[in-house]
């Protein structure tokens, strides 16, 4: 995986930054090769051409990575410069534009779309207010009558066909009944924003919101970006036996509010940083909390779906709070998460259709969680019969066996165990227990693994040639991939490559 790392690239105007925020760092930066490690695997696992990761703690960018293609078809490795599709990303740039010009006075929140937008003022849109679009609360239908844009058998409509397509069919819902994600009301938005901005969408979020956080490469839009600076799209896996081809990637025309922008992770990381308290470089904290406040509680009968606030999505992971936006686009997946009060961004870009951006953001976040844990423990006692300091970071290594890896990592003064193949890293992690220098101790627990039994070490030279854990012996995942066919496969015999890897 192309790595960056530890590379300050926006100072924000935030107060100092607390001890929590201190140790939630030092966590980022102790897992920051577990991390990217892990994006990798889930990347190879899942089939996905390429992955950009960033994780910025109090504006400093600690985690940049980037691995895979940027273009199946031509053969370009992706890196953290490539420029991804962010889709519904968009619609925390419009729904912060409107609270902008909302706290300069220049709109109200509860203005109406017929207010500024005439040309729907004898349509059932007339009386939504500004408020009710940015928290998909309009009732507006979500991409028209005609979508397969989406599916590019057309262009994305340009101003006369939204409003052509409004005046038709513009209204599912009434005003507040029910909450309805709507691109056609953002698109709308972006409307507002250009009459009440005095100029077009794109410009006016690039002066007032890209020059202010010093981002020139975040585009409102495809238009004028040069090709060698995008990463292309790859399409959706019907099955497993398909394969992945590369997909145009068009203009969103009147859609840019919605769905238009392009950015890089790190880029990414930097503007939803501009979300955290503390940081009134776009809006003020009061203006934040707006946004940032349950607006909807999304349900399908009994089941929670999801929440949202104005322009941004909540959820909670742990127990953090967090805000952020996800974005589809054909041929790329998004996700951003923020917490706003510990000033910790992540972002994961994919270009694959149906990418996993979300379950990846969401692991990072958790192996963070999980070191900041650890960290926060006190050392655990030393062997009984120990004579000399054990080496934690002696036992850090990534093995191989007939059931998949194992990772043993360190965090803080604790050593865990973690199997990396799953969807979250941290499900079944257990902490380790040193017991001399080439062994460790499973948890004493109920459970269905080894509890109980030990891990034990063989080197060579220092180097971990093999460990047994539960009786069971796993290798590194080189010498694995060199002894398993010999020693698995339907011709081997018993007791066939179990001797040294050739």
């Amino acid at each position: 995986m192309t790595q960056t790392t530890t590379t300050t690239v926006t100072t924000v105007t935030t107060a100092p930054a607390s001890t929590d925020r201190a140790e939630l760092a030092a966590a980022v930066k102790e897992v920051a090769g577990l991390v990217q490690e892990w994006v990798d695997l889930r990347r190879r696992m899942l089939r996905v051409p390429g992955v950009q990761v960033a994780v910025r703690v109090d504006g400093e960018l600690l985690i940049s990575g980037a691995s895979g293609s940027a273009d199946l078809a031509e053969g370009v490795d992706l890196t953290p410069r490539h420029l991804f599709r962010i889709a519904s990303h968009s619609k925390t740039f419009a729904a912060t534009a409107v609270m902008m010009l909302a706290a300069r006075g220049a709109l109200r929140l509860d203005d109406t779309v017929g207010t500024h937008l005439p040309e729907l003022a004898d349509t059932p849109l007339a009386d939504r207010t500004v408020r009710e679009l940015i928290g998909h609360q309009g009732g507006v239908i979500r991409d028209g009558d005609d979508c397969d844009y989406w599916q590019l058998t057309r262009d994305f409509p340009d101003s006369d066909t939204l409003f052509a397509d409004l005046h038709r069919d513009g209204a599912t819902f009434g005003r507040n009944e029910h909450f309805k994600y709507s691109n056609y009301g953002y698109s709308i938005v972006g409307a507002i924003i250009e009459r009440v901005g005095g100029q077009d969408f794109a410009g006016f979020v690039r002066s007032e919101i890209l020059d202010v956080l010093e981002l020139p490469r975040v585009h409102p839009d495809v238009d004028g970006v040069p090709a060698d600076e995008l990463a292309s799209g790859h399409s959706l896996l019907l099955d497993g036996d398909d394969e992945m081809f590369v997909l145009r990637n068009p203009s969103t025309g009147a859609m840019a509010a919605a769905t238009g922008f392009v950015a890089c992770a790190e880029d990414l990381t930097a503007y939803a940083g501009a979300h955290v308290k503390g940081d009134e470089r776009l809006l003020s904290d009061t203006d934040k909390r707006l946004m940032q406040r349950t607006e909807s509680v999304v349900m399908a009968g009994t089941t929670e779906l999801g929440r949202y606030g104005l322009g941004l999505e909540l959820h909670t992971v742990g127990t953090r709070a967090l805000v952020g936006h996800s974005g589809g686009f054909p041929g790329f997946v998004t996700r951003t998460f923020v917490d706003p009060q510990a000033s910790l961004v992540v972002s994961v870009l994919t270009n694959a259709s149906r990418g996993p951006a979300h379950p990846i953001a969401l692991g990072v976040i958790k192996l963070i969680d999980l070191a900041l844990a650890k960290r926060a423990l006190p050392p655990p006692a030393a062997p009984e019969d120990a004579t000399d300091p054990v080496d934690l970071d002696s036992f850090v290594t990534t093995m191989v066996g007939g059931f998949g890896r194992v990772v043993i990592a360190r965090m803080g003064e604790r050593l865990v165990l973690l199997h990396p193949e799953q969807d979250d890293p941290t499900e079944e992690v257990v902490e380790l227990t040193v017991l001399g220098p080439d062994r460790l101790l499973m948890p004493a627990r109920p459970g269905f693994g080894s509890a109980g039994e030990p891990v034990i070490f063989t080197r060579e030279g220092g180097r971990i040639t093999e460990i047994r854990m539960g009786g069971m012996t796993a290798w590194p995942e080189a010498d694995f991939r060199a002894r398993r066919r010999a020693q698995m496969g339907r011709s081997a015999t018993t007791g066939a490559g179990t001797g040294p890897a050739s």
